[in-house]
């Protein structure tokens, strides 16, 4: 009997627990809802089962710009502190809104050693091999080669050395390599601010799946009633399905007609000309995007005769103007010469002229004195 009496009592407290866990009141469930749906969650795998998980520090400053975390007339705020808000999700916690969980890193598979180091081994032993073949042909064009060597690391070294002058104590960027963790449960069931991890249970119906559910119930239920509809709404709903089979059909021809055009001027030109009639029909893009441009057209033809042709006549051209250029600064400078020489040869006879009519002054000049 006694037996009997404790397991009565320790299965009442157990129905009791069990109680005050699944039923959480209507404040709590509101605070859990807002949180599911504004505080930022990832998603990863756990024990083979998708699940959505949150940053503790991130929940908590959600919920500190809350609504609840302002103070209305007459009523005090519910969340003041960090720490007021770490109480509050503590009782969440214990009402299985969400557990705690740990991050485990995962480690790459260990391979064996002794088939390495053998590989290793086998390795160098080619190597040295190699080496020695290829030492006794290559000293002499290493003596060559290590004087250009020496010239180029001067040069690069000189480079590397404006280079860090110019930007000096600027950091070499590291590629950011993403560490894969696994999340496994965690033995403290406690909510602590910071980084710890925390997977959610709470999964409620978002307000947006449950309208566009309840819309395609209706939608459906409609459709399964259209007997029943008002004569002009069959013939309205008859003449769109006409017009939109009608649109289907002719996308459909459009998408066949613009690849037999293709087609038959690419045969026609020998694969040179490469004309697309809305190329973006059927590509991966929105239903406007899809009919621009209306056409685009490429020439896959051999270009290089014409433009050596075309080289050729603009440096012939180019070079008969010069010697044309030539000629006329040549004849210019010819003539200019020639009248150079007229005007010496006139200032020479000049002054001949002046010299023997001085001489003659002076004679008779010398004549005249006795008399």
């Amino acid at each position: 009997c006694k037996i009997c009496c404790v397991c009565i009592h320790v299965f009442v407290r157990a129905c009791v627990c069990v109680q005050e866990v699944s039923e959480p009141t209507k404040e709590e469930k509101a605070v859990a809802k807002y949180l599911r749906f504004n505080c930022p969650t990832k998603s990863t795998n756990m024990m083979g089962h998708r699940v959505d998980y949150f940053i503790a520090s991130k929940a908590v400053d959600c919920l500190l710009d809350s609504k609840w975390a302002k103070a209305k007339k007459g009523e005090e705020a519910l969340f003041t502190t960090r720490e007021s808000v770490l109480e509050y999700c503590n009782r969440l916690l214990k009402k299985q809104f969400f557990h705690r969980a740990l991050k485990v890193m995962k480690k790459k598979p260990e391979k064996d050693t002794k088939k390495e180091k053998e590989k290793e081994k086998e390795k160098e032993k080619e190597k040295e091999k190699e080496k020695a073949k290829s030492e006794s042909s290559k000293e002499e064009e290493k003596k060559g080669k290590k004087e250009k060597e020496k010239k180029k690391e001067s040069d690069l070294v000189e480079t590397k050395k404006e280079k860090s002058d110019d930007s000096p104590g600027t950091p070499k960027k590291k590629k950011e390599v993403k560490k894969k963790f696994k999340l496994e449960p965690h033995e403290d069931q406690l909510f602590l601010d910071g980084n710890e991890v925390y997977v959610w249970i709470y999964d409620p119906v978002h307000f947006k799946t449950f309208a566009m559910g309840l819309i395609l119930v209706i939608a459906v239920i409609a459709a399964t009633l259209f007997p029943l509809w008002p004569a002009e709404m069959r013939v309205g709903v008859y003449y769109l399905s006409v017009a939109a089979g009608c649109f289907v059909a002719s996308i459909l021809l459009l998408a066949v007609a613009r690849c037999i055009l293709f087609l038959i001027i690419w045969l026609v030109t020998g694969g040179r000309h490469h004309f697309w009639f809305l190329p973006n029909l059927t590509a991966d893009v929105g239903f406007i995007d899809s009919f621009r441009p209306l056409y685009t057209h490429e020439y896959k033809g051999p270009r290089a005769s014409g433009k050596k042709g075309s080289d050729k006549t603009d440096e012939k051209d180019s070079g008969t103007s010069t010697k044309a250029q030539k000629s006329d600064s040549d004849e210019k400078s010819d003539s200019e010469k020639k009248d150079g020489d007229d005007e010496e040869e006139e200032e020479e006879e000049e002054s001949k002229e002046a010299g023997q009519e001085e001489s003659k002054e002076v004679e008779g000049g010398g004549d005249g004195s006795p008399l």
